[in-house]
């Protein structure tokens, strides 16, 4: 929006009485007078004669009642057109601001108090910022100037009932919403991929709604947002306003009740006057995976599936390091234990035993950093080259990178899996770990993580 400006062409009626008056004013100190005016909506600004005119027009009579004290307008307009009181982001309030600061200004003159601020706070900063430079602030329509006491108490009770009279039409505004929102009725907004407005009511898009259907199967299959949103990504799939439909946009649209039929306001729901697109059976399905977040799902299930690092891992003498547990006090402890500490009893073995979720965390996060080394990344490529000349370097790159967001959503099994899958073998020494990746391994995992398109999945 752009500050709109009076009506061109129109010679100010007092322009005459400012030139008149110049030579009886040569003795009095020249005070600077500017116009501020203001409108709030850009209606009947291309008018001859607009609300902005008939302001100015009002202020400079004022200006030439107080010729006798030297009051003289610049030649500056200050005009802001199509611009709310209850902000101070207008173009001509910066602009005349700026002059204050600078010392061209020594008062400013509006038709009525609310033209410069209808904020009670934003007009108080407003007048101490002019009081600090100098500055009178006068009203014409209500008859007081900041210069005496009288006008600054009157100013502020005036300011003070504009306050409150904005409150109370906010708050009309707020009930009248919250009214229309428990009788079910689509209150604006952005429009919810699935459904368009017409007549201010939500209807269906039934391809679109298609489309919603189709994302809240798919994550009940997957389990998993971050892999959706990776299907999505890929097949560049866009709510309605051409936005990706990334995890953030993803979880707004898993989480949103319109689809189930409902209005929600202030976090409560009400049956809403649009069809839903979502059934019951669907929507629990999908929050019963949403309720348990992926870390404390893959927590939980931990202590139930078998160690991930069970045939993989070997002792400084080569012997396999089998896994068990003990309980005490109602808790559970898993360890990697020797088999030859435990066949042969030698208590001369240099590891003996190892904590087993320690152990399991410091191979994953190797595992990890090892996955994101141009050596490996490189490897696998050329590995995957042979199955697919097409396939490219960043892809790879990005299939491998991708597995580390991936790790914490897997359930338990999955990652024993993966980890099987990605080493060949772990040798323990007293002093240090050696991982060994198996190669094959490395070209499946890449092939898995590779963003495949997202297809609807059916009930």
């Amino acid at each position: 929006m752009t500050s709109r400006k009076p009506a061109k062409g129109r010679a100010s009626p007092f322009a005459n009485a400012f030139e008149r008056s110049g030579s009886s004013l040569a003795s009095v100190r020249k005070v600077r007078c500017a116009v501020y005016t203001r409108k709030s909506s850009e209606e009947g600004l291309d008018m001859d004669f607009n609300s902005l005119d008939a302001q100015r027009e009002s202020c400079e009579a004022y200006i030439v009642s107080q010729r006798a004290e030297g009051w003289t307008a610049v030649s500056d307009h200050y005009d802001d057109g199509g611009f709310s009181g209850g902000t101070l982001e207008r173009p001509a309030l910066k602009r005349l601001l700026t002059d204050v600061k600078t010392g061209k200004i020594d008062v400013i003159v509006v038709y009525k108090i609310d033209r410069l601020s209808r904020s009670m706070l934003d007009f108080l900063n407003l007048v101490e910022l002019f009081e600090s430079h100098g500055v009178t602030f006068v009203s014409v329509t209500q008859s007081f100037n900041t210069k005496d006491a009288m006008g600054r108490m009157a100013l502020n009770i005036l300011v003070t009932f504009a306050q409150f009279e904005r409150e109370l039409i906010g708050e009309r505004i707020r009930d009248k919403v919250a009214a229309s929102r428990k009788r079910g009725k689509w209150m604006g907004g952005w429009t919810p991929l699935g459904y368009e407005v017409r007549d201010r009511k939500l209807l269906v898009h039934e391809v679109d709604a298609e489309r919603v259907r189709a994302i809240f199967r798919r994550f009940v299959q997957l389990k998993s947002a971050t892999r959706l949103a990776r299907e999505l990504v890929a097949a560049n799939e866009r709510n309605r306003y051409g936005h990706l439909l990334d995890k953030g946009v993803l979880y707004k649209i898993l989480h949103n009740r319109v689809y189930l039929g409902e209005a929600v306001h202030k976090g409560t729901s009400y049956p809403g006057e649009h069809e839903a697109i979502i059934d019951r059976k669907l929507w629990d399905q999908v929050h019963t995976i949403l309720k348990v977040s992926p870390r404390k799902r893959a927590g939980n299930a931990r202590a139930q599936t078998p160690a991930i690092l069970k045939g993989l891992l070997f002792g400084p003498d080569g012997a396999a390091m089998s896994p068990t547990h003990t309980r005490k006090s109602g808790r559970l402890y898993r360890y990697y234990i020797s088999q030859t500490a435990m066949k042969q009893a030698r208590s001369d073995c240099p590891v003996k035993s190892v904590p087993a979720a320690e152990l399991e965390r410091i191979v994953v996060d190797q595992v990890r950093q090892l996955l994101q080394t141009p050596e490996v990344i490189v490897h696998t490529w050329r590995a995957l080259r042979k199955q697919s000349s097409e396939i490219s370097e960043a892809e790879v790159r990005g299939a491998l990178l991708g597995f580390d967001e991936l790790w914490d959503e897997l359930f338990p099994a999955e990652q024993a899996r993966i980890v099987e899958l990605l080493v060949e073998r772990i040798d323990m020494q007293a002093e240090r770990m050696d991982i060994t990746l198996n190669v094959q391994g490395l070209t499946s995992l890449s092939s898995e993580l590779q963003p495949h398109p997202f297809q609807q999945a059916t009930e």
